[in-house]
């Protein structure tokens, strides 16, 4: 167990499997203090142009200017990134481009929802910025055939003391990162 500043973290022991599937941004199988916001998606016959966040508004709303850094990674199709837990950032997650299968563990001991997992599709085919409170285990699979970029914005600058590091096969997590729906 890690403590920081009153955050316990804990490795679960799951089941494997995948956890609950959110399909709506007002599950009631979210994690305690997950968010998901669809938002806007302007096709034309050019391609398409997305809005990642304003600053004050939406589910950044409580991001301060003077530490909010926005990111961007590109992932090529079949990347498993996962997982890791921060002790104090929050994490908006905004994917623009392919199809991330989205994998949360609620990673704080204490936590109404400790343990449970989430696994959300998220990407061009489904526009959801997705908000990651500390304490939340994150990490994604980019599906399909093509990479997938994922922008992120975070309500602090980059501090790597903050951040841990869990395998994607961690026995106690136990997420099943192969094709679900044969």
């Amino acid at each position: 167990m890690t403590v920081s500043e009153g955050l316990r973290i804990s490795i679960p022991s799951c089941e494997k499997g995948i956890g609950s599937i959110i399909r709506t941004p007002d599950s009631a199988d979210l994690i305690d203090g997950v968010q998901v916001h669809s938002y806007d998606l302007w096709p034309d016959d050019r391609g398409y142009f997305l809005e990642v966040m304003r600053m004050r508004q939406g589910l950044a709303r409580d991001f301060p200017p003077e530490s909010t850094q926005v990111s961007a990674a590109l992932s090529y199709a079949g990347t498993i990134k996962a997982f890791h837990y921060h002790q104090q950032q929050t994490d908006l997650w905004a994917p623009a481009a392919g199809m991330f299968q989205v994998a949360l563990v609620d990673l704080r001991a204490g936590s109404p929802t400790f343990g449970r997992r989430n696994t959300l599709y998220a990407g061009t085919l489904k526009p959801w910025q997705i908000l990651i409170p500390p304490g939340v285990g994150h990490g994604y699979k980019v599906i399909g055939e093509a990479p997938g970029m994922l922008v992120y914005v975070t309500n602090r600058l980059y501090n790597p003391q903050d951040e841990g590091r869990i395998p994607y096969n961690d026995p106690g997590i136990h997420y099943d990162w192969e094709l679900q729906h044969k």
